[in-house]
Parts: C-alpha cells; sequence; structure tokens
C-alpha cells in the first residue's frame, strides 16, 4: 500500500534546506545519556525516524522533478519536430518561387518591359500577364515571410525548452545527491538503532517508549494495513526450518526503522523483550480480537495506553528469531502465541487490502 501526496515545485529549496540541516545534525540527541556522543534508545528512534521521512520527501520531490525533466525533453523534442516540418514547407515554397520565376522567364517576364508591350498581342494581354504573376509573387513571398517568423519562433521556443530541460536536470542531480546523503545516514543511524535493540532483548529489558513526533491520525480509517509501504514475505501457515510448526502470521518485510502502525484502535496490553519474538507489542481491539507486532527495533507507546488507527506504535526492526529486517503480524482471538488466525482475510474484512 502506497500513499501519496504533491508538493509544490516551490517547496524544493525549503527541502533541500531541511534534509541538509539533517544531514548536518550531530550524532547526539534527545535522549543521551552521560555526555558519550552516542544516541541513547530514545535518541536513535527520534533521529531514525526523522530521517525516514526526509529520505521518503526526498525521493518524492526527486521522482516529481525527474518527471518534469521528462515532459520538458518530450516539449523540446516536440518542437523539434515542428521545426523540422517548417523548414520543409519553407523549401517546398522555395522551389515554387523557383518555377514561377522560370515560368516568368520562358513567357517573357526577363525581357523589357517595351519589348514585352511590342511582342503582346494587346496591352490588356500584358497587364492580366503582370497582374497574375505579381499576384503569385505576393503571395509566395507572404508565405515564406510567415513561415520564417514562425520557424524563428519555434527555434526559440525549442531553446527555451531545452534550456528548462537542462535546469531540470541539474536540479534532479541535486536532489539525487540529496537524497543519497539522507539514505546513508539513515541506514547508519538505522544499525545502530538495531544494536541497542539487540543488547536490549538479550537483556530481556525492554527500553523505554520514544514518543515519536509522527502525522495526525485524526482524519484516517478506521482499520489500515501495519506498514504504509513493504514488500509481503512469509504468509500465515507457511512451513520452514525457521518455525517449530508452522508460520502464525503474515511477515512484512520493510528496513529497519520504518514506522509500525496499529492497524485499530484498542490498548496496548503487552510489551515484552526477549525471546523468539524479540521486542513486541500486543493490542486488544474494540471487537475482542488482538495483533501482535514483533521483531521490533524500538517503542513508542507503552503498555496500557490507547492508540488509535494508523498510530505510530514502535519501529520495524529484526530482534529475536529473525533473519532480516521484517515485520511479524499476527491476528490472535487471545493475547496468547497459539490463537493466531489468516491476518489477511481478517484485514480484508476490514476493508485493508493487503
Amino acid at each position: 500500500m502506497r500513499s501519496s501526496c504533491r508538493h509544490h515545485p516551490l517547496l524544493v529549496l525549503v527541502l533541500l534546506c531541511a534534509c541538509v540541516a539533517l544531514i548536518a545534525r550531530p550524532a547526539v540527541a534527545e535522549g543521551d545519556s552521560g555526555g558519550t556522543g552516542v544516541p541513547g534508545p530514545s535518541g536513535s528512534s527520534a533521529r531514525v525516524a526523522a530521517l525516514y521521512e526526509a529520505a521518503a520527501a526526498a525521493t518524492q520531490q526527486y521522482e516529481l522533478g525527474r518527471s518534469e525533466a521528462e515532459a520538458q525533453r518530450a516539449e523540446a523534442q516536440r518542437l523539434q519536430k515542428l521545426l523540422v516540418r517548417e523548414r520543409e514547407q519553407i523549401e517546398a515554397l522555395h522551389e515554387d518561387l523557383g518555377r514561377i520565376a522560370r515560368a516568368r522567364y520562358r513567357e517573357g517576364g526577363g525581357l523589357p518591359y517595351t519589348v514585352q508591350l511590342l511582342l503582346a498581342d494587346s496591352p490588356e494581354e500584358l497587364m492580366r500577364g503582370h497582374r497574375v504573376v505579381s499576384q503569385a509573387n505576393l503571395a509566395a513571398d507572404k508565405a515564406v515571410s510567415r513561415s520564417r517568423r514562425a520557424e524563428a519562433r519555434l527555434a526559440a521556443g525549442e531553446k527555451q525548452a531545452a534550456a528548462e530541460w537542462r535546469r531540470l536536470e541539474w536540479r534532479n542531480a541535486e536532489l539525487a545527491g540529496t537524497r543519497r546523503a539522507i539514505e546513508k545516514k539513515l541506514e547508519e543511524a538505522r544499525w545502530m538503532l538495531q544494536g541497542q535493540a539487540d543488547a536490549s532483548a538479550a537483556a530481556g529489558a525492554c527500553p523505554g517508549a520514544t514518543r515519536l513526533d509522527q502525522p495526525p491520525t485524526g482524519s484516517r480509517r478506521a482499520w489500515v494495513a501495519p506498514v504504509e509501504r513493504y514488500v509481503l514475505s512469509a504468509g500465515f501457515g507457511s512451513g520452514g526450518a525457521r518455525w517449530a510448526n508452522r508460520h502464525t502470521g503474515q511477515d512484512f518485510a520493510v528496513p529497519i526503522g520504518t514506522p509500525v502502525r496499529a492497524v485499530g484502535a484498542g490498548r496496548v496490553v503487552r510489551v515484552s523483550c526477549g525471546g523468539a519474538f524479540g521486542i513486541q507489542i500486543v493490542v486488544r481491539h474494540t471487537d475482542g480480537y488482538y495483533t501482535q507486532y514483533a521483531h521490533l527495533a524500538s517503542l513508542a507507546v507503552d503498555q496500557g495506553e490507547r492508540v488509535a488507527p494508523g498510530q505510530w506504535i514502535g519501529q520495524a526492526g529484526t530482534t529475536g528469531n529473525s533473519t532480516g529486517p521484517h515485520l511479524h503480524f499476527e491476528v490472535r482471538i487471545t493475547p496468547e502465541l497459539g490463537s493466531g488466525i489468516d491476518p489477511v482475510p481478517w484485514l480484508l474484512k476490514h476493508g485493508v487490502e493487503l
């Protein structure tokens, strides 16, 4: 599932400045302890969340800029084709003028006026011939003049379109560089966060909740997917060496630090660390079902809290019995392992298609 939003091109400068500010921030964040210069769990979580959002915004701006550049390049190519056609028309007009000139010469147009008058059958015939030739010349001259003006306009438009395309390409290169710098910082912050999460899971001691600066949830739907962007991996009931029996939930392959959302309104009934699920959260929903979010890298809620649909309750990771970053999501009829049902049709019943 994806969400989309549009950014006005004038926000590019603001985005670049914000991204530079994020990149330039020192490693120490709120939640640090002891003045060691190494972020504590709270500081790492908040930094990953901020960089995650900045990377998404930078990617969106880059894709928008690339689309604009492609459109501008297509416009330049369209103008080039129009210019070619105009030049072909001018060449045809030049050929017409040549034929008119040759016809006039053959018909005596190259003779002095006095000689033409003497050779003509009558003055009226001579005048009619002159009028026909003059009108033809005038029409051809006007057509050539119009075509040349059009050629000049098209050439100017082509030049402007090419210049605009080059400007957009330059801006895209800047945006791409900013995006790469953010993603590098994000990757470093993710693995720092994961290292701290692994230490907490190994000790069986959950870190305190990090109150992430998250988007408002009041206007969202009653039920949502547990992560916004994902690749579905191991499904409910699948077998393999990683599980003692069958897989008890649905896995969402996502990077470390991806915000994990409560799928619906409810209350956090369990927060625990250690064991096969690593750092995990269990939420009881208003319809009596429970959902579990496991292998987390950080927590954004405490046990006993109420949560709203779409609220960030933690960040994905790879703690516990996990072979890579992902969210293990379960739907249960009790808070305990072993009471799980297939999450995919359950979510679909609530209007969430994975």
